[in-house]
């Protein structure tokens, strides 16, 4: 969170499900959860753990390579294209942060994007052409390593070329946001668009009505 000491801050790097956009993996496995009578928390825990553990997250394997080895622990019924589309199509981008982070260039700051996803979002991104507006798109499955391993910021940092303490990072992942200020970033914890606006006004910054 900011405060009056705070840096001034070049880089707003930026969380995209739950963020950008709404949450579509855990609204998804919930989904399929739900569709195969399965009890949808422990199946979202679970099948979240075998994401990151089969290596899909950070380009090590492939999306049918993760189905199948959730089949492998739950009886799910679909092929892999219905499953990929369970999870796609709740990503849904959330207009009014576009417009924010349009507003945040036009104020002379750059806008990033860290993610833990996968090749969905290149998939993600033809559907709805939303990369163009941040540079640079560091995606997990390219990095090579995720949000869950502090190192993962020490590298973004270095990519973005800025000192870490003039990035603000947004996630909606109290853990994220730990391992962030552990490295020096600052940090917003994101839980809605109106906290965002109000949080960024503070700092300076006009974009609660922008469109």
């Amino acid at each position: 969170m900011s405060n009056a000491n705070s840096p001034q801050v070049r880089v707003f790097l930026f969380d995209y499900g739950g963020v950008l956009a709404e949450e579509g993996f855990t609204a998804g496995l919930k989904a399929i959860a739900a569709g195969n009578g399965l009890a949808p928390e422990p199946f979202f825990e679970r099948a979240t753990e075998i994401i990151y553990a089969c290596g899909y997250v950070t380009g090590k394997a492939s999306a049918a390579d993760y189905w199948q080895l959730v089949r492998r622990e739950f009886p799910i019924k679909a092929d892999d294209n219905a499953l990929n589309h369970e999870i796609l199509s709740r990503f849904i981008l959330r207009p009014g942060m576009i417009a924010k982070v349009r507003a945040i260039k036009k104020q002379g700051r750059r806008t990033a994007i860290l993610s833990d996803q996968t090749n969905w979002l290149d998939l993600l991104d033809r559907r709805d052409n939303f990369l163009g507006e941040f540079d640079p798109v560091i995606n997990s499955y390219y990095l090579g390593s995720t949000k869950r391993e502090p190192a993962t910021f020490m590298e973004t940092v270095r990519i973005i070329d800025v000192r870490a303490e003039e990035i603000l990072f947004v996630d909606d992942n109290p853990g994220h946001i730990e391992r962030a200020a552990g490295i020096g970033l600052q940090t917003h914890l994101f839980t809605s668009e109106t906290v965002f606006g109000r949080e960024m006004e503070k700092r300076g910054f006009r974009i609660s009505d922008e469109r």
